[in-house]
């Protein structure tokens, strides 16, 4: 008699996730910077140049974007 195990499904990472953010081999979230899309003539050159690259995130929102990934993100 063949039983099927139940097995709780697979979680879903948020797409939203995957685009925006990366995880560190150390285990640390990197994002994009923030306010760099529009109206960038109403901030001063050096909060545009600091907003450069990546920044990595705090720790507790950290946990909650893994929390999002529960899988990790591939990249």
């Amino acid at each position: 008699m063949n039983h099927r195990r139940s097995e709780m499904p697979k979680m879903k990472t948020k797409s939203a996730v995957k685009k925006r953010f990366k995880i560190t081999a150390t285990g640390k979230v990197l994002a994009g910077p923030g306010k760099k899309r529009h109206n960038l003539s109403a901030r001063p050159q050096k909060a545009k140049r600091q907003n450069r690259g990546t920044q990595v995130l705090r720790h507790q929102d950290g946990l909650t974007v893994k929390q999002w990934a529960p899988y990790g993100l591939d990249r």
